[in-house]
């Protein structure tokens, strides 16, 4: 048996397998260690790696300080990621266990909910630390499953505020703050220079049920479109999820498709991004039109200075206004303001009426923290559950077991 891929750093490859039974590669033993102090551990498939890809920056910052080995445990996902740290695949449950026993990671980090999760959780003497993959108001965001990782890191006071509503007997002594580290990270500007203003919509997609539901595609996205391409003088850019294009919803993917065919109709400079990072995006924007996501608090984090509108699909201003504070300093899109939405727009260019209220909600967030504090944060927290785990280690090693 044996976990049977690996990629190493530095050009040296191991070859993934054809099968699990296969010849193993030259010079590889069943069993052998994998080398690193930091696991970060990804088991679901090619759809929901998007959520990796988005620490993976950081993770080869950390991979500096604490090195860092990937494991995988889908073939799909091992053979698309695209990045200098080592990558393991264990594809079952005893290549797992055989890869935790030969190596010695002293952190396991995960970045969603996976139920796959508890496959790893099962390793003692490593601390593990849930990390999420963004900041939102999503019901997603807060599990029962957070109950089962030694600490949860956060971006700030409204995260803590989530698990504590939303947790029964939950230790919020495991909460760490650190910020939102994927965003001291900048990507190149991808939007070609333009005189217009520009106006971003960057929709969600309809999440894995109904409670995790947010999106407006399907709900207000052509008349969003339809909206903005009427005031004067203005670039549209859409920039949906990833998970929109192919949402198997005929509704959602009916209107992406209306979207797109609106935006070609129009001509002009207006863009349609399906692919490519949303953080490249962001600087050349004015202003932004989105969901109850993680994407309108990353535009409050990095551009604060301009104005944002929340999409409500469900009409329900003061639910949106208690789950979703960041509501509270944008315009909100919704069935009785869709109509008056070109004039809307039109005036947020021309006066950002929620300015200073959307300053006071983006320390709600992320606390003080200035653009590249976060990662500090974030090094720091992980340096610490390292030195946690070894102190651990080394104490119970010196245990006298009773003969």
């Amino acid at each position: 048996m044996g976990f049977f891929g690996i990629r190493k750093k530095a050009g040296d490859v191991r070859r993934l397998l054809d099968t699990p039974t296969g010849p193993m590669p030259a010079g590889y033993e069943p069993g052998t260690a994998v080398p690193g102090a930091v696991a970060v551990y990804f088991a679901d498939d090619p759809r929901k790696v998007y959520q990796l890809k988005q620490w993976l920056p950081v993770l080869e910052r950390l991979d500096r300080e604490h090195p860092v080995t990937i494991i995988t445990r889908n073939r799909k996902t091992y053979e698309e990621l695209d990045t200098p740290l080592r990558t393991v695949l264990a594809p079952t449950f005893p290549d797992l266990v055989q890869l935790y026993e030969a190596s010695d990671f002293k952190v396991a980090v995960y970045v969603n909910n996976s139920v796959h999760n508890f496959h790893s959780l099962m390793q003692r003497h490593i601390v593990h630390v849930h990390v999420n993959h963004g900041e939102s108001d999503k019901v997603c965001m807060v599990s029962n499953q957070v109950k089962a990782y030694d600490r949860v890191f956060i971006a700030g006071e409204a995260a803590r505020r989530r698990h504590r509503v939303a947790l029964m007997e939950f230790d919020e002594s495991k909460l760490v703050p650190v910020g939102r580290p994927q965003l001291d990270l900048r990507p190149a500007p991808v939007l070609p220079p333009s005189t217009q203003r520009t106006v971003l919509y960057a929709p969600t997609w309809e999440g894995e049920n109904a409670s995790n539901n947010y999106t407006s595609v399907d709900v207000f996205g052509p008349a969003i479109v339809e909206s903005v391409l009427a005031v004067p003088d203005v670039r549209l850019v859409y920039k949906p999820h990833p998970r929109v294009a192919v949402s198997p919803i005929p509704d959602i993917a009916a209107g992406h498709r209306e979207i797109v065919r609106r935006i070609a109709r129009a001509g002009g400079e207006h863009v349609v991004a399906e692919q490519g990072d949303i953080l490249a995006v962001f600087p050349g924007c004015d202003l932004m039109i989105t969901d109850v996501s993680s994407v309108g608090l990353d535009f409050l984090y990095l551009r604060q200075d301009q104005p944002m509108f929340i999409a409500d699909r469900y009409d329900d201003r003061e639910k949106l206004h208690t789950d979703a504070p960041i509501s509270r300093c944008a315009d909100v899109i919704d069935s009785a303001t869709i109509g008056r939405l070109t004039e809307t727009v039109a005036q947020r260019l021309a006066h950002d009426e929620y300015r200073e209220a959307r300053a006071a909600v983006r320390e709600l967030y992320f606390g003080d923290l200035a653009p590249g504090e976060s990662t500090t944060r974030f090094l720091a927290a992980i340096d610490d559950a390292v030195r946690a785990r070894d102190a651990h280690v080394s104490q119970t090693t010196l245990v006298e077991v009773p003969a």
